[in-house]
């Protein structure tokens, strides 16, 4: 046994008891079986396919704790704001893994919407979450989510009954704050009814330069014709490991969009499995990772066709400058019988430096015949042709070179599908590609130690 394996499990026998839900015995059975899972799979994946990963950004987490205890209530104006302008959300705050609010966990509106902290969902509505809390584990799942299921402290619970069209989207912000370094684990469950339909925005930021361990796991299950639409956004600091697992069911006709963007962080890995399981659903995946000195960021996406007349579309782009690290993996699956299928995949990266460090790894794996698939990836620097092209009309170099990476990372800006957030993540991409935007953009407190 890895000896971060055996600090988990010391740690677990000594918290869990202090655990929110030990006094449920199901929630205990989840913990137990997450347990036995790390300790079955002891992180072998990580030690034989990524041995200095696991040694330099997992493995060093021994000593974090989880907060046992919520933070004392603070205003979220006091610390945090949104800079996105006209843009009104249903915001849900986590500090520390901790859901904030004023002595409502959950909001339970007139047409059946549910929103708010899991565990007081699991107290009001038991047989509704329990179903899906206990549901099989995925086939993906690996040792970091086998100890979220063991140390999950809390999570957002959403449930959007059949028929109803969400119009404000609902906006999730995590936020670390505290003088400790801390090992999080939220795990959220999203349930989208027949022919709902609904947009989410998930935001991990820091407040505190402080060593952080966040594995959060992020459960979405689609009914027929829903339509789901998640952005994500990380802006972290270079002291932070996030790893955010995001497992998506699908029945016939759903619809789901992602657009995930990365502008800071220090380990960062991405991991998305999309299982279509009726025909006609289809998914659109698009993703922009912005890194720069020795940052590391992780995508990876599982897409897998098991029925007939599904679709499926990945497009990630990526700059990376320094010595950074960029990873990209993509897995699509076409089971036997899954015809009609169509998959697309791609992976687009320039790299800035010769230290900048890039992997792309496309895969199709088809066993059907009857399908449209195809994949393809590149790494590569700026176009010289459309350098020279831009220097010959009198713009200088510096200037040159931006507005060529600008115009590739806003393609991904562009499929946004809501006005305001397109035009701050554009504002962002123009931001961070002019060296001005760090982890302090987000931030409305004024810190001596940085001279702000």
């Amino acid at each position: 046994m890895t000896p971060f394996t055996q600090y988990i499990k010391d740690l677990y026998s000594n918290i869990k008891e202090q655990l929110p839900g030990s006094g449920n015995n199901a929630v205990s059975e989840i913990r137990e079986k997450g347990l036995l899972e790390l300790v079955e799979r002891d992180f072998r994946t990580y030690r034989k396919e990524n041995k200095a990963i696991f040694e330099k950004h997992i493995a060093c987490a021994s000593g974090m704790k989880p907060q046992l205890t919520p933070p004392p209530y603070r205003p979220v104006e006091e610390y945090f704001h949104c800079k996105v302008k006209d843009f009104d959300t249903r915001m849900c705050i986590f500090l520390n893994g901790w859901y904030v609010h004023t002595g409502n966990p959950l909001c339970v509106e007139d047409n059946g919407i549910i929103v708010g902290s899991l565990f007081e969902a699991l107290r009001q509505y038991p047989k509704l979450v329990f179903q899906y809390l206990m549901a099989e584990n995925s086939s993906r799942e690996d040792s970091l989510s086998a100890i979220n299921r063991a140390l999950f402290n809390d999570g957002l619970f959403v449930y959007i009954p059949d028929n109803v069209i969400v119009e404000k989207p609902i906006q999730l912000i995590s936020l670390t704050d505290s003088p400790n370094e801390l090992l999080l684990n939220n795990r959220n469950l999203i349930i989208v009814g027949k022919n709902a339909r609904v947009s989410f925005i998930q935001c991990d930021d820091s407040i505190q330069f402080k060593p952080s361990f966040i594995n959060n796991v992020t459960k979405i299950y689609l009914d027929e014709n829903a339509d789901f639409s998640y952005y994500k956004m990380e802006n972290k600091n270079p002291e932070s490991l996030l790893f955010n697992e995001v497992d998506v069911e699908q029945k016939g006709h759903s619809h789901f969009y992602s657009n995930a963007m990365t502008f800071n962080t220090g380990y960062l890995r991405n991991k998305i499995n999309v299982f279509l399981k009726e025909p006609f659903a289809a998914t659109k995946m698009y993703g922009l990772y912005l890194v720069d000195k020795k940052q590391h960021v992780d995508n990876q996406i599982f897409i897998d066709h098991q029925v007939t007349d599904c679709e499926s579309y990945q497009l990630y782009k990526g700059i990376v400058d320094d010595e950074a690290v960029a990873n990209f993996l993509g897995h699509v699956v076409v089971r036997q019988d899954s015809q009609r299928t169509v998959a697309s995949q791609t992976n687009r990266n320039i790299t800035l430096t010769d230290n900048a460090r890039v992997t792309s790894k496309p895969f199709l794996e088809i066993y059907a015949d009857d399908v449209k698939c195809n994949h393809g990836t590149t790494v590569g620097q700026l176009d010289e042709e459309a350098m020279y092209y831009l220097r010959t009309r009198g713009i200088c170099e510096v200037n040159a070179r931006r507005l060529l990476m600008l115009a590739f990372a806003n393609e991904i800006a562009e499929f946004i599908q809501i006005d305001s957030l397109k035009a701050r993540y554009k504002e962002m991409i123009r931001k961070r590609l002019n060296g001005e935007l760090t982890i302090c953009d987000q931030c409305v407190l004024h810190c001596p130690h940085l001279g702000m």
